[in-house]
């Protein structure tokens, strides 16, 4: 596996001082959908992890962290929607976004070395922390920020609870062994859901948990992989009898695939993992259904959706989030399998 360091041209051109705009007409960005914490968060967490980050990087996580941080209401919740004005259009609530809020603070609170800033994000990831979502994603996004809170702070209660009533509510397997997906349904971003069963049950030592997170994520990535290539479930989900491959095929899927698979290669060390993260990288760059690139490897864009046969050309903070990402992940596992081989 080769992959080269991210560029994060297109990111910083749907980037502000107050944050990211959340969909763009091509490479230009469509100032008047706003901004959405879902992908500042997102944002957040892929500048805060590069390990090398650029000035522009640097800003850019700034950015990101005052919008999550502004995003929060005294009780723990976060709006999620904003427009370019900087009003807030929606109410603050403990939806997905609240989720992927916690995995940007977790994130940034690992990554920091300045002492002041970590305490002020905790302090944010805190208040956050003590609150629960009836959403299974919305859970399984905040239970892989209290895992990075935890390695910060080992042992904080707040972390540690959040990970039990997670793993309460998304760690019952399934007895039918032909569909042991927890849901009647693959919807959107499924790999989080085994990835935050292997942080819960690493977090709390639970390797019936942990292990549950690898066999569903396994099935799940078995399940995609078609003629030597990702084949991703398309954006309007699938249950046992529909036809695939089908579309449109979201980024996000990948990426969410790509988190696990990398998840579950640091946690194991069984490299086979990496070979599942590899596919992830491969389908950016046209080993997918219909043999397109669904990234600009110039400027780090990533295109918003797999047709057949086509692509769609819009390069918006999703997509562009995804293939940076990925991109990442894979790095990161090449440079651990170079070291390895040493």
């Amino acid at each position: 596996m080769s992959a080269p360091a991210p560029r994060f041209d297109h990111l910083a051109r749907l980037s502000t001082d107050d944050g990211l705009f959340e969909h763009a007409l091509f490479r230009t960005p469509r100032r008047e959908h706003g901004y959405c914490l879902d992908d500042v968060a997102r944002g957040l967490v892929v500048t805060a992890r590069e390990p090398e980050p650029s000035d522009e990087v640097l800003h850019l996580t700034s950015v990101y962290l005052a919008f999550t941080r502004s995003a929060q209401d005294d009780d723990g919740r976060f709006h999620n929607r904003r427009r370019e004005d900087g009003s807030w259009v929606d109410m603050a609530s403990t939806d997905d976004h609240w989720g992927r809020a916690i995995w940007g603070l977790g994130t940034a609170a690992a990554a920091s070395t300045d002492d002041h800033v970590r305490a002020v994000i905790l302090e944010s990831a805190t208040r956050a922390l003590r609150l629960r979502s009836p959403w299974w994603r919305a859970m399984a996004y905040a239970a892989i920020g209290a895992s990075e809170v935890l390695h910060v702070r080992p042992g904080d209660p707040d972390a540690l609870g959040l990970l039990a009533d997670a793993r309460a509510l998304l760690g019952r397997p399934r007895r039918d062994a032909t569909w042991p997906w927890p849901e009647p349904r693959l919807t959107y971003a499924n790999a989080v859901l085994p990835e935050a069963l292997l942080v819960i049950g690493s977090g709390l030592a639970d390797e019936q948990v942990q292990q549950h997170g690898l066999d569903i994520l396994a099935w799940l990535l078995d399940l995609q992989v078609r003629d030597g290539h990702l084949s991703v479930i398309p954006a309007g989900g699938w249950r046992r009898g529909e036809p695939l491959p089908a579309y449109d095929q979201q980024p996000i899927e990948v990426a969410a695939l790509a988190e696990a698979c990398w998840r579950a290669l640091e946690l194991t060390g069984d490299e086979a993992w990496a070979a599942g993260l590899e596919l992830c990288h491969a389908w950016f760059h046209g080993a997918n259904d219909s043999g397109l690139r669904m990234t600009d490897p110039m400027r780090g864009g990533g295109f918003d959706g797999l047709h057949l046969g086509g692509v769609n050309q819009n390069q918006g903070a999703e997509s562009t989030l995804a293939a940076l990402a990925t991109q990442q992940r894979a790095r990161s596992a090449s440079d651990r399998l170079a070291r390895a081989a040493r």
